[in-house]
This record gives C-alpha cells, sequence and structure tokens, in this order.
C-alpha cells in the first residue's frame, strides 16, 4: 500500500508541481480540446471548457532598429477566434521603454520628448494606445540606445512577454471571456494561443465578472439565489449544523424629535402686583409703581411698597432682560429677590428710611439699562420698588425683558437595541434603515440610506430637519441553549496511557461499566525527509534599464551597470541549472537570505525617507 502511495505522490508530482507542467498538462489541453489523461496516464478524455478556440489569438511581430527602439510593431489578432487573422494594427509610434501596461514613445536612440501611452481595449475589442502620465503606468524599463547597446535584440524574449502581456491585460480587461492558455515565442515575434470561456453569450457585459467592478449587488444576488434553494434553506434551519438552538430577537432604534414654540407669555409672565405688561411678538415691559404726579401722599417721611411677582418659566429663551428705567419723588430703592440693585437719588441700602433729608422737591429720574438676566433664573423672581415719600410724590420702574420665540426641536435617540447588541450571544442577522435592507442573514448588503430631510412641526411652526437616520429596524440571532459538548474522555484515556509500543484504548459498555484493553502497536516507516527543497542562487550582469518620471535610472547612479539575482531549485543529482551568462553566487543547498532581503527593504524605506525635502531655519 505504501510503495502503490509513493508511486501515485510522485505521478502527480511529475504532471503538478510546477506552474508550466499544470499549464502544458491540463490548462492548455483543456481550453484548446485536446485530450487531458489522468494522473495514472491509465485513461484520457476531452473536456469542453471553452465555447470557441483558437491558435492565434494575438501575434506580435517587432523590429528593432540600431537606435535600439522598436521602429515597427505589428499587432495580428483573430478576433471571431475561427483560426485566421482578421484584424492587424502597426503601433504608430516607436517603443523606446516598455511597461506592463504600456509603453514609452521617445526620440528615436534618446530619452528626449517621452510621451507615456497605456494599452485600451474598446468597446469593439480593438487594441488602442492612450495617452497617460507615467505615474499610471507600471514595471517601466527603457530598450534603446540611451540605456545601453543592443537591449532589445539581447533580451528579446522578455521585451516580447512584457509587450504581449500588456496587450493581453488590456484585451481581457475589456471581455473577461478572454483565455489564454498559452505563448509561443520565435525570434522577434511571440503568438498567444486563447479561447472564449467564462460563458458563451454573444456580450462580454457578464453579470459574474460584474461583481469585480462592483461587488455591492454580490451579497442581494446570493441572498435571492439561496431564497430559492431548499437545500440551502433546509441547511440554514437545521440546529444540527450550528450544534445550537436559535431565537431570533427584534427591536428597533428610533429617533423622536420634539418641535417646540414659544410665545413671550409662557416664557416669562407677570404674575401678581405691577400695573402693566406690554407685549411684542419678541419683546415685554412689565411697569409697577404709581407713576401719576403727586399721586402718593403722606405727613412726615412715610415708606410706601410696590411688589411685582415674575414667573420665568424658559430661562434659555431670555435674550436679555434690564431694569430700562425708574424715577421717584422723594427716594426710592429696588430690589430683586430682596437685593437691592438701584437707589436714588443717594445710595440707600438699608431697609429703613433714608439716609438724608427726606423731602428733596423734585422728581429724581434714571434710565439705566441695568442688565439683570442673570437674576431671573428658572422659578418665580419678586421685584420690590420701595419709595419714601415726604407729603406728595410718586414711583415707577419699568422691567424690559426680549425673548426668543422662534420654533425649537428637541432630539432623542431611543435606543431599544442596545441590551441585545451587548449580549455576546447575540449576532446580527438582519437590518433595515429608513427602509433599505443594510443586512440581509447576517451579511452586509453594501446598501446605505441617504441622509433623510423631514418636514416637522406642523404649519405653525415649521422645522426641516435633516439626518443619517430616524429609524432602525433590526433582528438578531441568539444564542439561547448551547447543544451538550462531546465526551472525550475516551479519547483522552487514550493518549494518556498509550506509548510508542503500545495501544491503550477504554471502551464504555451497555451496562455502564469499561472495558481496558492494550495492544501492541508500531508505525511504519516514514522514510527520510530533506530539511529543505535544495536551491542556488545566481547573478547576471544587466543594465540598469528602469525609467521614473525623472527619467533613466541609470542617469542618477554612478555604475549604469547592474545585476540581476536569479534562484533556482537545483536538480535530482544537486547541480545548479544557471541559465546563459549566469554566475553562481551560493551553491546548491538551504539558503536563507531574510536578513539580505530585510536589509534591502530597510534601504528602500530609507532612501524614499532621504528623499522628503524638509524645510530647516537656520
Amino acid at each position: 500500500m505504501e510503495e502503490r502511495a509513493r508511486a501515485a505522490a510522485a505521478a502527480s508530482r511529475t504532471k503538478s508541481s510546477e506552474s508550466e507542467a499544470i499549464t502544458g498538462n491540463y490548462l492548455t489541453p483543456g481550453l484548446a480540446g485536446q485530450a487531458v489523461t489522468t494522473v495514472d496516464g491509465s485513461r484520457s478524455f476531452t473536456p469542453s471548457l471553452a465555447c470557441r478556440r483558437t491558435a492565434s489569438l494575438l501575434e506580435v511581430l517587432v523590429q528593432p532598429a540600431s537606435t535600439g527602439d522598436l521602429t515597427a510593431v505589428s499587432i495580428a489578432r483573430d478576433t471571431d477566434l475561427d483560426g485566421t487573422f482578421d484584424s492587424r494594427w502597426h503601433l504608430p509610434v516607436p517603443v523606446s521603454g516598455i511597461c506592463a501596461n504600456g509603453v514609452i514613445a521617445c526620440d528615436p536612440g534618446t530619452w528626449n520628448a517621452c510621451k507615456s501611452y497605456r494599452w485600451h481595449a474598446d468597446a469593439s475589442g480593438s487594441l488602442t494606445l492612450q495617452s497617460a502620465e507615467l505615474t499610471e503606468l507600471a514595471g517601466c524599463y527603457c530598450i534603446n540606445g540611451s540605456c545601453g547597446a543592443n537591449l532589445a535584440w539581447s533580451n528579446m524574449s522578455g521585451v516580447l512577454r512584457d509587450l504581449g502581456g500588456g496587450m493581453i491585460g488590456a484585451l481581457t480587461t475589456s471581455d473577461p471571456r478572454y483565455g489564454v492558455t498559452e505563448a509561443v515565442i520565435d525570434g522577434p515575434s511571440i503568438r498567444y494561443v486563447g479561447a472564449q470561456s467564462t460563458a458563451c453569450a454573444a456580450s462580454p457585459s457578464l453579470a459574474q465578472p460584474g461583481y469585480r467592478a462592483n461587488p455591492a449587488p454580490m451579497a442581494s444576488d446570493a441572498y435571492a439565489v439561496s431564497s430559492g434553494s431548499s437545500v440551502f434553506q433546509a441547511l440554514a434551519g437545521s440546529q444540527v449544523g450550528t450544534g445550537t438552538s436559535l431565537q431570533y430577537r427584534r427591536c428597533s432604534a428610533e429617533r423622536t424629535v420634539t418641535v417646540l414654540s414659544a410665545k413671550p407669555g409662557e416664557i416669562i409672565s407677570r404674575t401678581s402686583g405691577g400695573y402693566s405688561t406690554v407685549g411684542s411678538s419678541t419683546s415685554l415691559d412689565f411697569l409697577m409703581g404709581s407713576p401719576s404726579d403727586n399721586s402718593l401722599s403722606a405727613s412726615g417721611c412715610k415708606l410706601i411698597d410696590f411688589r411685582m411677582t415674575l414667573d420665568v418659566r424658559d430661562p434659555a429663551r431670555i435674550v436679555n432682560a434690564r431694569l430700562a428705567r425708574w424715577f421717584a419723588d422723594d427716594w426710592a430703592q429696588i430690589r430683586i429677590d430682596g437685593e437691592v440693585v438701584a437707589s436714588g437719588p443717594q445710595a440707600w441700602t438699608s431697609s429703613g428710611l433714608p439716609p438724608g433729608k427726606c423731602e428733596q422737591k423734585k422728581t429724581y429720574t434714571q434710565s439705566p439699562n441695568l442688565d439683570i438676566t442673570s437674576r431671573l433664573t428658572a422659578g418665580t423672581h419678586e421685584i420690590w420698588l420701595r419709595v419714601a415719600v415726604a407729603d406728595e410724590g410718586e414711583a415707577f420702574a419699568q422691567i424690559q425683558v426680549d425673548v426668543d420665540d422662534s420654533c425649537k426641536t428637541v432630539e432623542q435617540l431611543v435606543d431599544g437595541c442596545a441590551v441585545i447588541a451587548g449580549d455576546t450571544q447575540c449576532r446580527l442577522d438582519s437590518e433595515t434603515v429608513d427602509g433599505v435592507q443594510t443586512f440581509i442573514k447576517g451579511v452586509a448588503t453594501g446598501l446605505k440610506p441617504l441622509p433623510q430631510t423631514r418636514q416637522l412641526g406642523g404649519p405653525g411652526c415649521p422645522v426641516e430637519l435633516t439626518r443619517d437616520f430616524f429609524q432602525k429596524d433590526r433582528t438578531y440571532r441568539c444564542t439561547s441553549v448551547e447543544a451538550p459538548l462531546p465526551d472525550t474522555s475516551r479519547g483522552a484515556y487514550i493518549i494518556d496511557h498509550s506509548t510508542e509500543a503500545l495501544l491503550a484504548d477504554r471502551a464504555l459498555r451497555s451496562d455502564g461499566s469499561f472495558s481496558e484493553t492494550t495492544r501492541p502497536f508500531s508505525l511504519p516507516d516514514r522514510g527520510s525527509v530533506a530539511t529543505c527543497e535544495p536551491i542556488c542562487k545566481t547573478r547576471k550582469a544587466a543594465a540598469n534599464d528602469g525609467v521614473a518620471a525623472d527619467g533613466i535610472v541609470a542617469d542618477r547612479q554612478n555604475v549604469p551597470v547592474g545585476e540581476e539575482i536569479h534562484f533556482h531549485a537545483c536538480t535530482d543529482d544537486n547541480r545548479c541549472p544557471a541559465g546563459p551568462g549566469e554566475e553562481i553566487v551560493s551553491a546548491c543547498g538551504c539558503l536563507d537570505d531574510f536578513p539580505e532581503a530585510v536589509s534591502m527593504m530597510q534601504t528602500v524605506r530609507l532612501a524614499g525617507a532621504d528623499l522628503v525635502c524638509t524645510q530647516v531655519t537656520p
């Protein structure tokens, strides 16, 4: 049995151990309609994986000039995959540099007046070149004489692969049905074998490749398909698969908004005392006293009190409040909640008679506009006008209050899901936000409602309110009863009591007792395994042909010639399969170049940091 297993493993490695083997044994014959054999080679079959196939999907022929540029690039295509070229195109510009997704055209033999182009396939599948910034291209390098001699000829296979790879990338991006199975290089030309796979529809606009550009509908589409599948629904409703008993709990989070409007009398009002309240839409005047001339009389010096009570219901809407004006004949003092805030004609703070002669024989008038806003807190406040009259006199005080009667909103987010969301046994199953389904079966749909604007308050006090959401309706899937844990005592007994040569076991009898047994045990010889796959490291001289937005990289270096490092898997006889021109740096063995790789990455990082210009203040 072991010998058969080793033979099967060796046969499998032979047919699929490398990417070239997978391509040659499975991918190419599968898409080309050729026979595919089993691992042991005993049986073969011809799969049908493509609707149409051709041995000449694309062919690129190049001609380097003496300047090193590709002055002639001919592109032939089989657009309908019938085996015959039906489209030919010549590049309108010379190719001085090649990128993974485009080309660079400069003055022949130089890196002057360079223009960048990107490969593009239009709606009809025709290849074109579009102008692009160099930063939009990737992996660019120079091939003309400005970087070295005969670069294109000496690296023809790599030049053809990179040039054709950019074209194939544009074609497959435009129409994902195309599948490329093989690339054949013959001198200065490269030919691609291809097929039409994925679907047999006439239009390349397929639903499945469309998810690449817009993955958001994938969840809802998958849910729609699963809803019609009886097998999926049976599994989804099964408690055996989850090992738990589930409970669905529904809740909502709602934003409640109350619109408040207030009339001046609802903000502050006179509840007692005073003799008049004069009001407008935003202002109130509270009047107190006896303002008529000589309306007060007394013999000697008499104290007369006028009291007025103000009820403040909404102090936040009081814009300002002030003692606007007052007068008296002879003396007066004004108190708010017992504290003197104004007096005259001289300072008078005591509760007794004035500190001077009572008879003044004139009326003392003041317009102080004294700010008393901070004193009018919520609740009732007493305004006290105290007058000292000798013979005849009068007294008056005016409290002026400006109020804000605009419409205001009071918001409150009533979250009925907070408790459920905080339960570690509950997971969000579905959610609807303002009518938009954002979660289905625990999967986000990718949909999100736009901010909502609502009209509130009615015609008497209209308010327009815009918020991210007003109501969320959720369903949570909660684990209510956990399934019993499996009994692992027998396995624990076997592990604890067995040795390398003895297998111990303990089985449960029908009467509830245990049967303990032991027997000899041994594992077959597994053979020896190499500690690693032997590899070797080589290097090869190569021109520094990289390009950047600032020009050719080699022009910024002291030595224009660099090295390419290659790693090869060694042969069965422990030989290094070095390529032409490659020098062996490290012979076959278990190589570890991790420190070197870290040093190179750190060098690139620090070099990038050095390129940042900072302003230095002397």
